[in-house]
């Protein structure tokens, strides 16, 4: 069977390769481009393996509204428009906005918590620790504790996922790239309540 060069241009864009790797993929299996795309998934040929970090600029900006209430906007990203629009990465989108509303998260991670923040909180907890009487070599290592958990409850990927809460938003995010076999993560989110002041 002839390979076609769009199937060729398609298969370079997806994985990264050139386009002489890219046509000897689909010669090996008879132009099939979707076996041709496993194959070089499987060999690590994807543009993500290549770089040795996997980018994710595709995916979605999904909405979720509870009773004219709370709004939330969510925009979470994945390698592919192909599984931008597949069953499983749309319910996700669904569940992580639909989690935001109930949860009201303060920041998608712990890295995403502004530097001030974290000194701001630090500086509570050691004055709070020192109030409380806490031994002086055991400070460093109680304020730490405290501060995990203090912003564990604020990070969206740390919160127990709402629908199961075995589970954090976070696994549910790492889960659903794994059975989609690409990198998945939470870029932002907007949470509005109404008449909240801000």
């Amino acid at each position: 069977m002839a390979v076609s060069i769009e199937d060729i241009k398609r298969l370079k864009d997806l994985t990264g390769v050139g386009l002489t790797d890219a046509k000897h993929a689909l010669d090996e299996v008879d132009g099939d481009f979707d076996k041709a795309l496993a194959a070089m998934r499987k060999k690590g040929m994807t543009k993500a393996d290549k770089r040795g970090e996997r980018e994710a600029r595709a995916g979605l900006v999904g909405t979720y509204n509870h009773d004219g209430r709370i709004g939330v906007l969510v925009e979470i990203n994945c390698e592919t428009d192909f599984v931008a629009r597949n069953e499983i990465f749309t319910g996700l989108v669904k569940d992580v906005a639909m989690h935001i509303a109930a949860s009201n998260p303060e920041f998608v991670s712990m890295d995403a918590i502004p530097s001030e923040v974290q000194e701001a909180a630090k500086k509570e907890f050691t004055e709070k620790a020192k109030a409380d009487g806490k031994p002086d070599n055991m400070i460093e290592n109680i304020v730490a504790g405290m501060l995990k958990k203090h912003f564990a409850e604020k990070c969206l990927l740390e919160q127990p996922f709402v629908k199961n809460p075995e589970i954090t938003v976070g696994q549910l995010v790492k889960e659903h790239g794994a059975r989609l076999g690409e990198n998945v993560l939470v870029r932002k989110f907007s949470r509005i309540a109404l008449g909240e002041v801000a």
